[in-house]
């Protein structure tokens, strides 16, 4: 079928993937796999599925990081399948991104209804956030294996490191306030420790720029905040 809508299947349970398997082909979907999330990623940013189905408890990775680490490149809407049935289990993967949420054992026609409000949802909003790979003069992220280049040469950052770049990345071209990243990347309670950015952005000049005291990439924008250059 030419019209086919791709969905991406992120699940460990060999049962579970047989009967999506069995099913959502005869009603327009064409299946993608993965068994755990390490692989449901790079699937992702590979075939790039018009929606992701996920299972929370995967071997490898948890759901939870599985949605936010799929949030920091896609819109990709997320519709999550799991055995964990409480309120807060449910609050806690819609905060990370994901758009719906399923409890195990669920019938066909439920789900079926959830990819229709989804495929609305994506031709109101669109999917894509932006390349997976983001790449200015030799600096490269990569932001589904979460790797950093400069000039080929893998450079190793700490986690907070990673976010604020991957933060900037995500926004890049765009003036972020110290407030606007102290709260992405540290959260709400810490939105007036501007020395903390002061601190971080010193590290990241150091490992990411040929000069640290005249930014290619990190620029300043004094007394508002930082810009990550797109040219």
């Amino acid at each position: 079928m030419s019209n086919e809508i791709n969905v991406l299947v992120i699940e460990d349970e060999a049962p579970i993937r047989r009967f999506l398997r069995a099913s959502l082909p005869s009603h327009g979907y064409k299946l993608i796999e993965a068994e755990n999330g390490e692989d449901g990623l790079l699937q992702a940013a590979m075939q790039r599925p018009a929606i992701i189905i996920l299972d929370l408890g995967l071997p490898d990775l948890d759901g939870l990081q599985v949605t936010k680490r799929l949030r920091e490149w896609t819109n990709t809407p997320i519709i999550v399948l799991s055995a964990r049935g409480r309120e807060d289990d449910k609050i806690a993967a819609l905060d990370a991104g994901a758009d719906d949420y399923l409890t195990k054992p669920f019938g066909m026609g439920e789900l079926l209804a959830r990819l229709r409000v989804a495929l609305r949802h994506l031709q109101q909003h669109g999917g894509e956030k932006g390349e997976p790979v983001f790449q200015v003069g030799v600096l490269r992220v990569d932001l589904v294996r979460r790797q950093v280049f400069v000039a080929e040469q893998e450079v190793h950052l700490t986690p907070n490191e990673y976010n604020l770049l991957t933060t900037l990345v995500q926004h890049a071209g765009k003036v972020m306030t110290h407030r606007q990243l102290l709260r992405e990347v540290w959260g709400p309670a810490y939105t007036e420790e501007n020395h903390y950015l002061r601190v971080y952005m010193g590290q990241l000049r150091h490992k990411l720029e040929a000069d640290p005291a005249r930014p290619r990439y990190l620029l300043t924008e004094p007394g508002v905040g930082y810009r990550l250059a797109i040219e």
